[in-house]
């Protein structure tokens, strides 16, 4: 029985995503916002969908911490900076499917507070 719930949850992910997708559009004066949580690690990058590319991309691999949330705020810290010193100072926020509290909101937070406006 557990492995169906665990398929239901991941189903109701994916259409949440792709819910989101339909709406969310990134270009290259502002960019989308991407985050995507796994159950170790956090990662964001900042992707254009006109050109299909990748301008930044930020995770917590490297950083030291045995807290996730801390760590959360560390990658929408490093992501703001990043982006604030390529000139990109908006972007559209696209949460992948994942519900708005915890460490997607502690990430969305630590960036705009670092500065980046969405």
């Amino acid at each position: 029985m557990r492995s169906k719930s665990l398929k239901f949850k991941k189903n109701r992910q994916i259409r949440r995503h792709r819910r989101i997708r339909g709406k969310v559009f990134g270009i290259s004066q502002k960019p989308r916002l991407n985050v995507f949580r796994s159950n170790q690690h956090i990662y964001a990058q900042l992707v254009d969908d006109n050109k299909h590319k990748t301008i930044l991309a930020v995770n917590d691999l490297k950083i030291k911490s045995k807290d996730k949330t801390e760590r959360a705020q560390k990658v929408g810290e490093n992501l703001a900076s990043t982006s604030l010193g390529k000139g990109i100072k908006k972007v559209v926020f696209d949460r992948g499917g994942f519900k708005y509290h915890g460490l997607i909101k502690t990430l969305a937070e630590a960036a705009r507070s670092a500065g980046l406006k969405f």
